[in-house]
């Protein structure tokens, strides 16, 4: 089960850097945290004659990593949509290039480890229980129903209306010199 919160925050003059920490360690009960950002949106009061450059720091597998996520300008680009997931935090948003203001938009996501890992599992023991019910049917009748359709097709009896193997009426001639 996952909980979603609207995200939002504003880069500008005197404020021009945000992060996002949630705090989420009480114990006994651990959850985890993601932020989505979908859009970057410049602030109508933004300067017309600057580049807003809005810049993400975050950490990787092996260190942090500072890139920027949306450039912007009145005239040109105003907003700039995107489907950007964090999963650790902290995460900081800087503005930094120009005024702002920009705003910057999403989702954060609150879900339980606990009741993810039981839901897992509880998943993982229908699949093997279906499994198992699939296999059983194939041992007891899914073998009797296809032995007897082979026998079938292979005593050789003639297809309905004379097929080809019996030389074939004569509408089948007629077939033949159309081609």
């Amino acid at each position: 089960m996952t909980d979603e919160y609207f995200y939002g925050a504003t880069l500008k003059e005197g404020s021009k850097t945000v992060t996002w920490d949630p705090d989420n360690k009480p114990e006994g009960y651990p959850r985890t945290n993601k932020l989505v950002i979908k859009q970057c949106l410049l602030g109508h009061e933004a300067a017309g004659d600057e580049y807003n450059v809005v810049q993400v720091e975050t950490m990787t597998i092996r260190d942090t990593l500072r890139i920027p996520i949306a450039v912007l300008k009145v005239g040109e680009l105003r907003q700039s949509r995107m489907d950007l997931e964090f999963s650790d935090a902290p995460v900081t948003f800087t503005l930094v290039e120009g005024k702002g203001p920009v705003h910057i938009h999403g989702l954060h996501l609150l879900g339980s480890l606990v009741e993810e890992f039981e839901d897992m599992e509880e998943m993982e023991e229908e699949v093997l229980d279906e499994e198992e019910a699939d296999e059983d049917e194939d041992e007891d009748g899914a073998s009797q129903k296809k032995k007897p359709k082979l026998t079938n097709n292979s005593k050789g009896k003639p297809a309905a209306a004379g097929g080809a193997a019996a030389g074939g009426p004569a509408g089948n001639d007629k077939n033949r010199k159309r081609k």
